[in-house]
């Protein structure tokens, strides 16, 4: 009864919001799981005709089955973007998820590494070896940049403006933006692509990809992942650490230097201001470290 429903969600979501199929897949399944409750309770309805009502016993019935309240969180979300396409549509003439209620959610605030980690980081990296440049100018752009690591792992050659400092990033949903990058960053890219990358043959379709594995082809997200995680096992870093961990880095940084949040924002690709201000809690931790550790009042008590 749904099917037809599910596919035009499907096509809303590839074309107009030009999503990943990672992500289409992610909402597909959390409609799946709404069908499959109203299938086992006999629910004969099409989307027009649920209720509130209904959806509240979804809610209750997929925390009764255990469901963490992040993954309940990330369901009614996606059920929401499905009611939004079909008021599009008007497939449904009302939304009956307006007052649906999500989990009240921690906001577990990532963790960051000091400029000195970085510089550890870094310094583990082996320069004599092909592998090593690549890796430098990878890990100097992505911490310089701000980028997510799909950003690095597709960056392309002609989307370097490094004679003017910028490059060009596609980010979620094909969204572009200029984003600075470095002198440090610039140089490890110009050494990489003058030194190591002439001599990889890039296999049809990554001619233009910037950073290529021996093979010629992209690097994967998880290649990265493991990069990173070696060097800060080596370096002696016990924190939880990943590509992600780069960028949360370079806005704590930014911030924590007095930067504007619009243009922390703008610099991140975040689409609403709220996501950014993540990064003005951890600013206030900071400020308090800062005023514990250097008030003369506060050093008294």
């Amino acid at each position: 009864m749904w099917e037809p429903y599910k596919k035009g969600f499907k096509a809303y979501l590839q074309l107009e919001k030009s999503l990943s199929d990672n992500s289409v897949e992610a909402y597909l399944r959390d409609i799946d799981k709404l069908t499959q409750y109203l299938e086992q309770n006999s629910i004969l309805k099409t989307p027009s005709e649920i209720v509130l009502k209904d959806l509240q016993q979804f809610v209750k019935w997929i925390a009764e089955l255990g469901m963490t309240d992040t993954s309940q969180a990330r369901t009614i979300s996606g059920i929401k973007a499905f009611y939004k396409y079909c008021l599009l549509e008007n497939i449904s003439p009302k939304d009956p998820t307006t007052l649906l209620e999500a989990p009240k959610l921690k906001r577990l605030l990532p963790d960051t590494l000091s400029l000195e980690e970085i510089e550890k980081i870094l310094a583990q990296i082996d320069l004599s070896k092909a592998e090593g440049g690549r890796n430098k100018a990878i890990l100097e752009t992505m911490y310089s940049c701000g980028l997510r690591v799909s950003e690095a792992v597709n960056l392309k050659i002609s989307q370097l403006y490094l004679d003017v400092g910028f490059i060009r990033v596609i980010g979620k949903g094909n969204k572009e933006r200029l984003v600075p990058i470095g002198s440090s960053a610039i140089k490890h890219i110009n050494i990489y692509k003058k030194d190591i990358r002439v001599h990889v043959k890039p296999v049809a379709g990554n001619e233009d990809i910037l950073f290529l594995n021996k093979r010629g082809t992209r690097l994967s997200r998880v290649m990265i992942f493991l990069i990173i995680k070696e060097l800060a096992a080596s370096a002696g870093i016990n924190k939880t650490i990943s590509p992600h961990t780069f960028r949360h880095s370079f806005a704590t940084h930014l911030v924590e230097n007095g930067a504007d949040l619009r243009a922390v924002q703008e610099m991140l690709g975040h689409e609403s201001i709220t996501t950014t201000e993540i990064y003005t809690h951890l600013d206030r931790e900071f400020l308090r470290k800062t005023l514990i550790e250097h008030h003369p009042f506060f050093r008294k008590a």
